[in-house]
């Protein structure tokens, strides 16, 4: 998953807007949008909240996003080789070569609750989708047994194992919300399984924030 990998997958699966959203980093976002001249690179981070759901944040610029990371990085141990937990979390250029290592165990739960993680995201400018809220673990729907009404979620995500009809019969109590599937990739080759369409005067993150509004002539399309 390196940056030039990701932009290749992207432009031959058709995709013009794509998120670099780590687990509770955002090191590798900079890279990507260095190197990316066509494609557009929204900066973002899947956090994971106090209840281990995860929660996506769209962030409006590259500052915003390395603010939420310092937040993030206060509640996250700082690992060593020595320890049975450590992995090699690289850092890499635009050029796809490892610069550093990632030292935070970025594997954890941060300590800010899911509607504390919203606000912070929303403080900064940003997006917040509740993420993959169809599977069985890391979602809000499945830690709390329900998505709180007073968590001010700016939308909600169905991912690729669930089928659109069949989410709309079991998610069916949460169709006010607004509705995206991303494809959540972990391997390049998964870039683009599910995707959303957005209508939008330009592709900027204002205007995809229109578009879950229902704004103007701006539409989401899953």
């Amino acid at each position: 998953m390196t940056p030039r990998r990701i932009l290749k997958e992207a432009r031959q699966k058709g995709l013009q807007i794509i998120a670099i959203s780590d687990h509770n980093t955002a090191e590798n976002v900079p890279a990507v949008v260095a190197l990316s001249s066509d494609v557009v690179v929204i900066p973002s981070l899947e956090v994971t909240t106090s209840e281990e759901a995860h929660i996506l944040a769209l962030m409006p610029d590259l500052a915003s996003a390395l603010r939420l990371q310092e937040m993030i990085y206060r509640d996250l141990p700082v690992i060593g080789k020595e320890s049975r937990l450590y992995t090699d979390q690289v850092v890499v250029d635009k050029d796809d070569y490892v610069v550093r290592f990632c030292d935070r165990l970025l594997i954890n739960a941060v300590k800010m609750s899911a509607k504390e993680v919203v606000e912070e995201i929303h403080e900064l400018g940003g997006l917040a989708i509740a993420c993959h809220i169809d599977r069985e673990v890391f979602s809000l729907l499945t830690q709390l047994g329900f998505i709180p009404e007073d968590i001010e979620l700016d939308g909600i995500e169905i991912s690729f194992r669930t089928s659109l009809e069949e989410a709309k019969k079991q998610y069916y109590r949460y169709l006010n919300y607004p509705w995206l599937r991303n494809s959540d990739a972990h391997s390049p080759e998964e870039i683009g399984r599910v995707t959303t369409e957005l209508y939008l005067e330009e592709p900027t993150l204002e205007e995809i924030k229109l578009a879950l509004r229902g704004e103007g002539q701006r539409r989401v399309v899953i």
